[in-house]
């Protein structure tokens, strides 16, 4: 209720606002409600919550109630008040999304808000949250394993727990709970498969035959097809996720650099002082900030550099630096649209958009298949984007002798993952350095390719008349 005093508005207590103890219990209604609230103070914190009541004296009475309940609650070291998960479960994916919205959460917070929409509020809703106990637990796990229809690997169960510590962590922040009620989770899931890899012979016929591939694909489909060959590239050159990590990349996250190499050689000059040969060195330096574990800075040598040229030059007709410089907000790993010649008579002025790929996971498997490396010949697994970035590290620890700890720097991961992953490596013998020579030597050279990987075309059924 606003009154008007000197002058001056001023809010007044509403006639729906009741005050049973000065500074400790108040009831109050709101507007098109006919039950009455409750707000209580418990060691100088104030709690709101419904008294379920709606005559006004049944409802005095529950406050009253509620308060004395609060209070041996909070003795006994348990949380005044509590809520159901699924409010509780909402109001974190509410901060995440602020977060996200701000620029200040991380990537991997669309993951935990799925996660907490598919799995955690269908099953735990119901519960009051500082119900939640081992045994309820386990109960979600077994539904979990039958809604999935199978079990849970290790890296799921560790993104459903840190989704489910993000609605604890909200919980506790508005006192729902205290740190002796809240469960401990486990990670005990089925151990993840390590991603099968391409060998330097596969990594080197694979990057070989897209040109021809290119080249043998129809007019609509060359400029995706050039797409994939630059995307793969990068991924093999730099070990970067496929997916967001890359496909949101901008060309404002790319700075173009020369490192000279300086290597002492045996050679003297005139006056008799020892000749350092140096090769100057080309990289790409790559600022991630879309990631699964937070914005970081990669390497990109020789390879990523030209793939990064060959973009440009499709999409803007321009060199690589100019591009950086004149439309830094574009998306990188872009297409341009084909326009038949039908589309141009209707709109002779139209200009072919820039189109993000939706398709390269499948475009990619097509391609292995008809050069024969999907397939591991030692796993019998297929191959996936994402074993380009198993190949990258692979081959920086066998190669190039690069550390795990800048291994790790480099991929946006932890030193603890690659040493699960790769310890059928010999991984202690690195020294740090990621110019990656002999791989990238290996992979790039102009030898022939062994026949088994040539191009085998699919044969098409013929149309029926």
């Amino acid at each position: 209720m606003l009154l008007f005093l000197q002058g001056k508005i001023v809010t007044a207590t509403k006639i729906t606002t009741h005050i049973l103890i000065e500074r400790q219990l108040v009831v109050y209604r709101r507007e098109r409600s006919a039950v009455w609230q409750c707000r209580f103070s418990v060691d100088g914190v104030w709690q709101r919550t419904s008294t379920h009541e709606r005559d006004f004296t049944l409802a005095k009475q529950r406050a009253h109630d509620i308060l004395v309940e609060s209070n041996v609650r909070k003795k006994m070291n348990v949380a005044p008040i509590t809520r159901f998960f699924k409010d509780v479960a909402k109001n974190a994916v509410l901060r995440m999304s602020k977060e996200l919205d701000q620029k200040q959460g991380k990537v991997i917070y669309k993951d935990y808000i799925s996660i907490i929409h598919k799995y955690l509020i269908p099953f735990f809703g119901k519960y009051k949250i500082d119900s939640i106990d081992f045994k309820l637990l386990e109960q979600f796990g077994d539904w979990r394993t039958k809604r999935m229809l199978k079990a849970p690997k290790h890296s799921t169960l560790m993104n459903h727990n840190a989704a489910l510590n993000r609605v604890f962590d909200e919980a506790m922040i508005r006192g729902y709970i205290v740190e002796s009620n809240r469960p401990k989770l486990m990670t005990k899931g089925k151990k993840s498969e390590r991603r099968v890899e391409f060998s330097v012979q596969e990594a080197k016929a694979l990057k070989s035959n897209f040109d021809a591939w290119i080249a043998m694909g129809r007019a609509d489909s060359q400029g995706i097809r050039a797409l994939l060959r630059d995307y793969t590239s990068v991924l093999l050159d730099t070990g970067m996720r496929p997916g967001i990590e890359t496909l949101e990349l901008k060309w404002s996250q790319i700075e173009i650099k020369l490192y000279p190499l300086v290597t002492p050689t045996k050679e003297v000059d005139e006056e008799g002082d020892p000749v350092d040969h140096i090769d100057t060195r080309i990289t790409a330096i790559i600022k991630i900030i879309k990631s699964k574990t937070g914005p970081r800075n990669a390497i990109g040598r020789a390879p990523t550099v030209h793939a990064l040229d060959e973009i440009a030059r499709r999409n803007y007709g321009l060199l690589l630096r100019s591009v950086i410089k004149e439309h830094p907000t574009d998306y990188i790993f872009r297409f341009r649209e084909y326009l038949n010649d039908e589309e141009l008579a209707l709109d002779p002025h139209r200009k072919p958009e820039l189109l993000k790929p939706t398709s390269f996971s499948k475009l990619f498997d097509s391609y292995l298949v008809e050069h024969d490396l999907l397939i591991d010949p030692i796993t019998r697994k297929n191959r996936v984007l994402y074993s380009l970035r198993h190949t990258y590290a692979t081959l920086a620890l066998t190669h190039d002798n690069v550390s795990i700890h800048t291994l790790a720097k480099q991929m946006g991961t932890s030193v603890g993952m690659i040493e699960r992953h790769y310890s059928h490596l010999d991984v202690v013998k690195a020294v740090h350095q990621l110019h990656g020579a002999e791989s990238r030597q290996l992979i790039e050279s102009t030898a022939l390719v062994d026949e088994k990987y040539a191009y085998k075309p699919k044969e098409r059924k013929k149309r029926k008349s």
